[in-house]
């Protein structure tokens, strides 16, 4: 299970809830991507981003998103969601997410989001703040 998630910097664990199933006794694919939004927002928590936000004005708006599931989970269960960023452009970046439990130590579910920057002032997408690339770059180890 940590082979899989190691070149994810941020890994969300969290719990697979008694209620998170539906009627086919398995988790609801929506919830798929609650567990993708605690991992995105445990990465941007881990970038300092909120403060920025409170700062600037200036965050992040999810633009789309999508999911492949891989194989059902049920309860009980602990999931981990991975969050890493794979692709950045002036104001937007592509994120990736990987979600494995312990039921089920492989891929369960994978999935991406188009973050887009936001200037939540001026009602309109901005660049990315340099102060914020800088820290993606520190977190991912890596230039883009």
């Amino acid at each position: 299970m940590q082979e899989l998630l190691k070149s994810y910097p941020v890994v969300a664990k969290l719990p697979v809830i008694w209620g998170d199933m539906d009627s086919f006794q398995h988790v609801n694919n929506a919830i798929y991507f609650r567990y993708f939004e605690s991992a995105r927002i445990q990465y941007f928590e881990a970038l300092g981003w909120m403060d920025i936000v409170d700062s600037l004005g200036v965050g992040p708006i999810l633009g789309s998103t999508s999911c492949r599931y891989r194989i059902p989970l049920t309860y009980p269960d602990t999931v981990y969601a991975g969050a890493k960023i794979t692709e950045m452009h002036e104001k937007r970046f592509t994120m990736e997410y990987l979600i494995v439990s312990e039921q089920h130590p492989e891929t369960v579910a994978e999935g991406t989001g188009i973050v887009i920057c936001y200037n939540y002032k001026k009602n309109q997408t901005t660049q990315i703040p340099e102060v914020v690339h800088q820290a993606i770059e520190k977190l991912e180890g890596r230039k883009f």
